[in-house]
């Protein structure tokens, strides 16, 4: 006996709530049970605002502070540079101990 589409439809449709019932009972019986989670309020200091207006850079302090940074960027490219030398020496132990090791074979 052949049915049309609408009633295997129908059919399948009317088959989920009692796979969802059962689905449920099985969870709720084998299932790990959740433990009520109490929210904890974290009270914040407010943050006190310094007024930058009254507070006046002198030009030597100016002048300083320019020169670190000079050279905190002379730190900085050498620290690149010996990276990069690091880097190409590594690379020649590489190839030296590739090249020795097609040798030996």
């Amino acid at each position: 006996m052949a049915y049309s589409e609408t009633k295997i439809v129908i059919g399948g449709l009317a088959h989920i709530p009692f796979i969802i019932f059962i689905a449920n009972f099985i969870k709720g019986k084998f299932g790990v049970k959740t433990v009520e989670v109490k929210d904890t309020v974290v009270k914040e200091e407010p943050v006190k605002i310094i007024d930058l207006i009254d507070n006046v850079v002198k030009e030597e302090k100016s002048e300083a502070i320019k020169e670190l940074s000079n050279k905190l960027d002379n730190i900085e490219k050498k620290a690149d540079e010996v990276k990069e030398k690091v880097k190409k020496k590594k690379k020649d132990k590489k190839k030296k101990k590739k090249k020795k090791d097609m040798t030996r074979d």
